[in-house]
C-alpha cells in the first residue's frame, strides 16, 4: 500500500508544474522554480521506476540509454530554444547555446560523476561493506569506446572554430552506431525493490502498460515545465544580481540535468552501483553526440525560416574555442579514467576538485585544459590493456558480454 501511494505521490507532484505551464501564469521567480522543480523530482521518480521495470522486457543498457534520453530532454529544449533564437540574434543567443551546452556536460563529469560514486561509497560503508568506488561491468565498455570517439572528434570543433552540418552527420552517425550496439547487449532479469517491484510482480500486459504510462507521464512533464523551470531559475538569479551568462552555463544545466541526478542518485543510494554510474555515461554519450549535434542543426532550421541562406555555421570566438577545448579535455580525462571500469572515490576528488577550480578561477581554464590532457595520457597508457578489449567487445556476439 505504502508503494502505491508513493507512487501516486511522484504522480500528484508533476501536477502543479504542468497546471502553471498550461495555464501560463508567473507567480514569482522563486515560486514558479520551486513548483516546476517539484514537478521534476516527481518525473524522476517515475523515470527510475520505468527504467528498472523496463529491464524485464529489453537490455539494462539499452533501458539506461532510454532512461538517459529522457531524464536529459530538458537540457535538450534548453539549447534548442538558445540555438533557435541565435539565428535572428547571434550576437546574444550564439554564445548562450555553447555556454548551456558546455556547461551541461562539464557539470556531468565533473559533479554527477563523483556524486554517485561518493553517494554509494558511503552508504556501501554504513551498510557494512565498504568499497573503494563503483566498478563497471566488463559489458559497459562498449559506452566508454563510444564517448571516447566522440571526444577525439570534439577536439577538431575549437580547431576549425565552429559548428555547421558536418560536426551534426558525425555525431549522429556515433550516436547511431551506440544505440545500435547497446540494443544488442545480453539480456538479463533485474532484481527490484520498492514501487519498482510492485509494478514487476504484475503480468506481461499491465506491467508494460504501466512502465510506459510512467514513461509517458514523465516525458511529457519534462517536456512542459523544463523550460520555465530553466527560466524561473536564471529570471531569479538576475534579481539576486548574478550574470545571465554564468546562470545560463551552470544555474540551467543544474536545473535541467535535476531529473538525470536524482535518479542516479537513487540508484547508488540503493547499491545500484553500475547502474548509476552507466546512465551518467550513457547520458554522457548522446549530450557529447547528439545535443552538441543538434546546435548546429536547430540553429541551420531556424537560419531557413527567416530567410538567411544556409547551410550555414555557427561561429565560435575565442573564448568559445577555449571552452570547447576545456569541455573535450575533461572528458578525455574521464573516458582515460574509466578505462579500468573503475571509478574510486580519490579519483572522484579529482574530477571535482579540477572542476572547482576552473568553476571559480576563470583564469585558470588554459591550466587546468593541459592538467586533463596530461592526465588523460597517464591514465590512458596505464589503461592501455583496456582499450584494446574494449574494441575486441564489440566485435563479440552479445551473448558474451556480460551485463549483469
Amino acid at each position: 500500500m505504502a508503494q502505491i501511494l508513493f507512487m501516486l505521490g511522484a504522480i500528484v507532484l508533476t501536477l502543479p508544474g504542468i497546471a502553471l505551464r498550461l495555464m501560463g501564469i508567473h507567480i514569482s521567480p522563486l515560486t514558479d522554480s520551486f513548483i516546476f522543480g517539484m514537478a521534476v523530482v516527481g518525473a524522476a521518480f517515475l523515470l527510475s521506476w520505468a527504467a528498472e521495470v523496463a529491464q524485464h522486457d529489453i537490455p539494462r543498457a539499452l533501458a539506461l540509454t532510454i532512461l538517459a534520453l529522457i531524464a536529459v530532454l530538458p537540457e535538450y529544449a534548453v539549447d534548442m530554444y538558445l540555438a533557435w533564437r541565435a539565428a535572428d540574434d547571434p550576437v546574444t543567443y550564439g554564445p548562450l547555446a555553447l555556454v548551456n551546452m558546455t556547461g551541461a556536460n562539464r557539470l556531468l563529469i565533473g559533479l554527477g560523476w563523483p556524486t554517485v560514486v561518493l553517494l554509494y561509497w558511503w552508504r556501501s560503508r554504513s551498510m557494512g561493506k565498504p568499497t573503494t568506488g563503483i566498478t563497471l561491468d566488463d559489458g559497459q565498455n562498449t559506452e566508454i569506446l563510444f564517448l571516447g570517439l566522440a571526444t577525439l572528434y570534439s577536439f577538431l570543433i575549437p580547431l576549425k572554430g565552429s559548428l555547421d552540418l558536418i560536426d551534426v552527420v558525425v555525431l549522429v552517425t556515433i550516436f547511431g552506431f551506440y544505440a545500435w550496439q547497446v540494443s544488442k547487449s545480453a539480456h538479463v532479469e533485474p532484481d527490484l525493490i520498492g514501487p519498482a517491484r510492485v509494478i514487476g510482480q504484475l503480468n506481461d500486459g499491465p506491467r508494460r502498460l504501466v512502465t510506459v504510462l510512467f514513461l509517458l507521464i514523465a516525458g511529457f512533464t519534462i517536456f512542459m515545465v523544463a523550460e520555465p523551470f530553466a527560466e524561473s531559475l536564471i529570471d531569479a538569479g538576475v534579481d539576486l544580481g548574478f550574470d545571465r551568462r554564468t546562470l545560463v552555463q551552470w544555474l540551467a544545466p543544474l536545473a535541467s540535468e535535476a531529473p538525470e541526478f536524482l535518479i542516479t542518485g537513487i540508484f547508488a543510494w540503493r547499491l545500484l552501483g553500475a547502474a548509476s554510474l552507466g546512465a551518467l555515461v550513457s547520458s554522457k554519450v548522446n549530450q557529447w553526440t547528439l545535443l552538441v549535434g543538434t546546435v548546429p542543426l536547430v540553429y541551420n532550421l531556424a537560419s531557413y525560416t527567416i530567410g538567411k541562406p544556409i547551410p550555414t555555421k555557427l561561429q565560435l570566438d575565442q573564448i568559445q574555442r577555449d571552452d570547447l577545448l576545456l569541455t573535450s579535455a575533461q572528458s578525455a580525462f574521464a573516458v582515460a579514467m574509466l578505462l579500468g571500469l573503475h571509478l574510486s572515490i580519490g579519483e572522484a576528488a579529482l574530477l571535482v576538485v579540477l572542476f572547482l577550480v576552473q568553476l571559480a578561477i576563470p583564469a585558470t581554464h588554459t591550466a587546468v585544459t593541459v592538467i586533463y590532457i596530461a592526465l588523460a595520457l597517464f591514465f590512458a597508457i596505464r589503461n592501455r590493456s583496456q582499450i584494446a578489449e574494449a574494441f575486441r567487445s564489440l566485435r563479440r556476439s552479445p551473448a558474451h558480454s556480460s551485463h549483469h
